[in-house]
């Protein structure tokens, strides 16, 4: 960015502001990886790089030191220092605060970039990645804040509690240590996560391969070991059972019944709620009636059913043995929350020194706990003889608590290779006597590195759902990679984990498309999960109805465990909404680039457009493939973004520059579906390199109409070339196109052919000039074969248009002007929702065009009408046509359109009486959509 701009007459204001905040949750147009996007204003900052603003560069490196060493476009550190000194604007500054905010919060951010919005001076795109997308979106917003109190300070604002305010929402929403270290190494193995709340509980990989993870419990985990893991007195009576050293122990609900079950077990005893957690309530080393009434009050507190345990006191260090698969695979020694004394300090002030350690924070938010000095800690000081504000002698410890769980403040040090393998065996035969895939066993003995039947030590706890902290951070020791054997538990080595993904973008025909891609997998066996504009269809059942054609959809295709293979319909909105969804795509198609929903979110052009569908391509790995159509240039020109193979598709003749462009490609070994026309019809022909493999006559596809659908042969060769590059048999494919037909039932509202009162009625989706050009060449073909067998006589074109109130004025006009060319008679109706248009407004462009076509002479049309809504419309073109007549049905809502059809169907059936009953499923009476 330039600086040699003159500065405005304007006094320096903090004006800088967010206009628009946008959240990637996938591959979008700025990267291959999940972003923020926010659009900034500057004011009248614009004129006021860093190097003009007092004080700002020293004031943000003294607020945030570590900023100023980003490397930023220099590529090396100190970069961005450099730019701030020598001067940039506001919201590069601000891109650059985001993700040194998140790398406060531990979160390793370092990819963004800024840019200025095109023709909005002052106005930029700060855009960067995020790992919590809360997390990032607060960064940017006090990135933005404390921009503009370095220019003017806030009186109410004070960057040291704002920061600690961040931080605290950072590690309320991060994963935990157990779950991250999961996650870290899926990511290693290159397995997709989906977060599933704002909890733990995330399922690795997609579809059929998923698995579910909370903490560490997983999809292997079964519900009835839980349960007997938490019940503490049947899995001691389970261990001892099996032979395994575990305390004498009894249950007890009152404090007469803790003293009498303590008399019976023996002093010294522990007392602990039955199903308690984290070492809370518990009370240790008892050895009379009055300390064993005192714990007994604390343990029934903590337990949720208020049965207290009451077991023997075994005496010696507290060990974690982590079993996962029957294996062990980590032993920590767990000591008790202390300090040390140094003999100045008082044991309240070591607390604080020991709690300043950066890797303690509160919970299970970081590796280590901060000490808490509550009631128990200071009546635990006080028994070893001191009070909070002594100063035990240098070297003495003192201990804060009982227990040594991490989450109360403990230690850890690691001690896995020195343990006995007896006591090895016996921490293994615990996990599998409860029946637990990852397990905790606590043992107390002596010393890990001799038998614990020899020396006297015993199980006392085997716990679901054990912390990994301890082993992954150990304060003394070599951490353990104990993350890899929990996801060879779910994945074992060679086991796939993702699910092929097919996405399929265009301005038009990527929902047949994408459904005759659906189709072909369905006949090889496949379960397949499907987005498109129509709604979420699992496995040929339609789950949701709404145009799901965005990335939130086809997060719950790769949610549903019955999907192995999910085909994705991409469109322009959802893409620069929130990205993709997902992290790839194995096929990317695209069928074309036209102009349509140009003028809408910054795209104004058809190469913006293409840079928009681009962003499939772009998410094709090496070993993935794209299906492009040569016939189009921006379409084309997407082969550079692309790192695998690609599959070409043409309709051009072999003489043609577009198949010389495709020849040039097979000679080295490419793939592409191409037509050969010969006298018997047009032949779809796959290529690899030399070969030529004959897939179908055209005139043999019921989606073409006898191979007059030209867009629908074109779809068919995408279709084609998706499962090709899939790895299906031309058997398969063959047979997929030849079952693939436009009925309604299984390709709703495209091309469906519908006969009322002997009318050729055409329901389809068209809505812009392009589509209307194919679709209007496609009824001058079809309209000339009926001809030429009809008994009818002349046979008339009527057409129902319309398009969404949200495109350009032109962009109507141009509609009506393209359809006057085909139809007979048109009808101008408008959809339910206006997007903004006044009720007509939208018509009345349409019918601009067809006057102005009509004035130019040369075109079919020789009447038009306007009938708003689309059911009365629709009631019109029936009414205005004779039988053999076509009819053209361009509906926005196909349901209601079908559902009067049929009604006019019965009715005539029925002598227009209108009350007989309908197929439900079409019947305005019945019909959802209805």
């Amino acid at each position: 960015m330039s600086i040699d701009r003159p500065a405005p007459a304007g006094p320096l204001a903090p004006d800088l502001r967010i206009i628009e905040e946008r959240v990637y949750r996938g591959g979008n147009i700025w990267s291959y990886r999940p972003a923020v996007h926010l659009v900034v204003d500057l004011g009248v900052l614009e004129g006021y790089p860093t190097n003009t603003i007092p004080g700002f560069t020293d004031g943000l490196l003294e607020l945030l030191p570590r900023v100023g060493g980003h490397t930023c476009s220099r590529g090396h550190e100190g970069g961005f220092g450099e730019r701030l000194r020598e001067g940039t604007w506001v919201g590069h500054v601000a891109e650059h605060v985001a993700l040194q905010l998140q790398q406060e919060a531990g979160h390793d951010e370092r990819r963004g970039k800024t840019r200025m919005v095109k023709d909005r001076p002052g106005v930029y795109n700060v855009v960067y990645g995020y790992t919590d997308e809360g997390v990032g979106l607060s960064a940017g917003r006090l990135a933005v804040r404390l921009i503009n109190h370095l220019i003017e300070p806030e009186d109410e604002f004070d960057f040291a509690e704002e920061l600690e305010l961040f931080l605290r929402r950072a590690e309320r929403t991060a994963f935990g240590p157990s779950t991250a270290a999961i996650l870290e190494e899926a990511a290693s193995r290159d397995i997709p996560f989906i977060r599933l709340n704002s909890a733990s509980l995330v399922q690795l990989g997609q579809g059929k391969y998923a698995q579910r993870i909370r903490a560490t419990m997983t999809s292997h985990t079964g519900a009835l070991a839980v349960d007997i893991a938490s019940d503490k007195d049947m899995t001691i009576k389970l261990l001892g059972s099996a032979g395994l050293p575990v305390p004498k122990q009894e249950t007890c609900r009152t404090e007469d019944g803790a003293v009498e079950a303590a008399r019976r077990v023996g002093y010294p005893v522990v007392v602990k709620p039955l199903d308690g957690n984290h070492g809370r309530g518990v009370g240790l080393n008892l050895d009379n009636p009055d300390d064993v009434r005192a714990a007994f009050a604390v343990a029934k507190e903590q337990s949720r059913n208020g049965w207290v345990i009451v077991e023997s006191f075994i005496t010696g260090k507290d060990y974690r043995c982590l079993i996962v698969g029957g294996r062990m695979r980590a032993i920590a020694e767990r000591v008790p929350a202390h300090v040390i004394g140094d003999g100045t300090n008082t044991i309240e002030q070591l607390v604080a020194i020991t709690n300043a350690d950066p890797r303690r924070g509160v919970g299970h938010e970081k590796v280590l706990t901060r000490i808490a000095v509550d009631d128990a800690a200071i009546e635990r000081v006080k028994d070893q003889g001191y009070a909070m504000d002594d100063v035990p002698p240098e070297g003495t410890m003192v201990k804060l608590a009982l227990t040594g769980n991490m989450s109360t403040g403990g230690i850890s040090i690691d001690r896995t290779f020195d343990a006995h393998p007896d006591n090895v065996e016996i921490a293994e035969e615990a996990a599998r006597v409860i029946g637990l895939d990852v397990a905790g066993i606590d043992f107390i003995c002596p010393d890990i590195t001799a038998p614990v039947r020899e020396t006297g030590g015993a199980i006392c706890e085997v716990n679901a759902a054990p912390g990994f902290r301890m082993h992954t951070h150990p304060t003394v020791g070599e951490p353990q990679f104990i993350a890899k054997p929990v996801v060879d538990l779910l994945f074992p080595p060679g086991a796939p984990s993702r699910v092929p993904i097919v996405a399929v973008t265009g301005t038009n025909g990527k929902t047949t498309t994408s459904r005759m891609i659906a189709h072909i997998f369905k006949e090889t066996g496949k379960k397949v999960g499907m987005t498109s504009t129509d709604g979420i269809v699992i496995d040929e059942r339609l789950v949701i109805k709404s145009d799901a054609s965005g990335p939130r959809s086809a997060r719950m295709v790769l949610q549903n465990p019955r999907v192995e293979v999910a085909v994705m319909e991409v469109a322009r909105g959802g893409i620069l909404r929130e990205g993709l969804g997902y992290d790839r795509n194995d096929i990317a198609v695209v069928t074309n680039i036209a102009p349509d929903h140009l003028g809408m979110k910054g795209i104004d052009t058809l190469e913006q457009l293409a840079d928009v569908k681009a962003v499939i391509v772009e998410a094709v790995p090496r070993d993935g493939f794209a299906i492009l159509n040569a016939d189009d240039p921006h379409v084309r020109r997407m082969r550079n973004r692309c790192s695998g193979n690609i599959v070409w598709y043409s309709l051009k003749p072999e003489d043609s520059k577009e198949r010389a462009f495709i020849n040039a490609r097979l000679r080295r070994g490419g793939r592409a579906v191409v037509l050969d026309r010969t006298e018997r019809g047009d032949m779809i022909v796959i290529k690899h390199g030399s070969r030529s493999m004959q897939l179908a006559w055209t005139h043999l596809l019921p989606a073409t109409f006898g191979g007059t659908a030209m867009f629908n042969v074109a779809n068919a060769m995408a279709a084609a070339g998706a499962a090709f590059a899939a790895g299906i048999g031309l058997h398969e494919i063959r047979q997929g196109l030849r079952t693939f037909t436009t009925s309604y039932y299984l390709s709703p509202g495209r091309m469906n052919l519908i006969n009322v009162r002997g009318m050729e009625v055409i329901v389809d989706y068209c809505h812009n000039a392009p589509g209307m050009e194919v679709l209007g060449q496609f009824v001058d073909r079809y309209a000339d074969r009926k001809a030429a067998t009809s008994e009818w006589g002349k046979i008339s074109r009527i057409g129902m248009i319309a398009t969404a109130g949200d495109r350009r004025d032109e962009d109507l006009r141009e509609l009506g002007r393209v359809a006057a060319r085909y139809f007979d008679v048109l009808v101008v109706r408008e959809d339910q929702r206006l997007r903004g248009r006044q009720p007509g407004e939208a018509a009345e462009l349409i019918r601009e065009g067809i006057r102005e076509a009509d004035a130019a002479g040369g075109v079919r049309v020789r009447a038009a009408e306007t009938v708003l809504d689309e059911v009365d419309a629709v009631r019109h073109c029936v009414a205005r046509a004779n039988p053999g007549d076509i009819v053209v049905l361009c509906v926005d809502n196909h349901a209601k359109v079908v559902a009067e059809l049929e009604t006019i169907t019965h009715s005539a059936q029925a002598g227009s009486s209108g009350d007989e009953p309908g197929d439900p499923d079409f019947d305005a009476r019945t019909h959802p959509a209805g």
